[in-house]
């Protein structure tokens, strides 16, 4: 089987490229020659998911699958949730959006935050959802240099070190991406 995973970023495409099943073909948007940008104008993270994942299946008729992801910050109202990628602006610089997170919560003890991922899956035209969810805390400074994104500012819960101070493969079996993957990849394998 194969399936398109759209999205540009070549950090979910290794995350996930781990995780999927001999049974699928992976392939990417460059794949497919997909370059432009996919819309991301939806006011969810489950409505953009959906989106993206529709784009790639209407235009370039291929079976697809699509995510996307926001840190929800409880203190923050849930911010920056859908808002995660571009918190701090345009850019999408992901330093520029741990600083504003960091600025926003100085002097605030509530530092309870959550990862949700919702992948969309579209197989001849019909729907799934998958959803992934990871309760932390948002830390009170960066820590590690590895992962992307706000990684080097969230601890999940019952662990001592930040999401950029573990390993891919650590991580890989806790994020939140991995946990809405891991129900995609049952899903795709009761399918054959």
């Amino acid at each position: 089987m194969e399936l398109v995973f759209a999205t540009g970023n070549s950090n979910k495409v290794a995350e996930i490229q781990q995780l999927v099943p001999p049974i699928v073909r992976l392939l990417g948007l460059k794949d497919i020659n997909c370059i432009e940008e996919i819309p991301e104008t939806q006011p969810t993270i489950e409505g953009n998911a959906s989106q993206k994942a529709f784009y790639v299946y209407e235009k370039y008729g291929h079976n697809c699958f699509a995510d996307d992801t926001g840190l929800e910050v409880e203190a923050l109202d849930g911010r920056p949730g859908v808002y995660s990628a571009r918190y701090a602006g345009e850019e999408k610089n992901a330093g520029l959006n741990m600083d504003k997170i960091l600025a926003e919560l100085n002097g605030i003890s509530n530092r309870k935050a959550r990862f949700k991922t919702v992948v969309s899956l579209v197989i001849d035209g019909k729907e799934r959802q998958f959803e992934g969810l990871v309760n932390g805390v948002i830390l009170h400074e960066k820590r590690g240099g590895k992962g992307f994104g706000y990684d080097p500012i969230f601890q999940p819960d019952g662990h001592t070190r930040s999401f950029a101070e573990m390993g891919l493969e650590e991580k890989n079996k806790i994020s939140h991406r991995a946990l809405a993957v891991n129900k995609l990849v049952e899903y795709l394998k009761q399918l054959h």
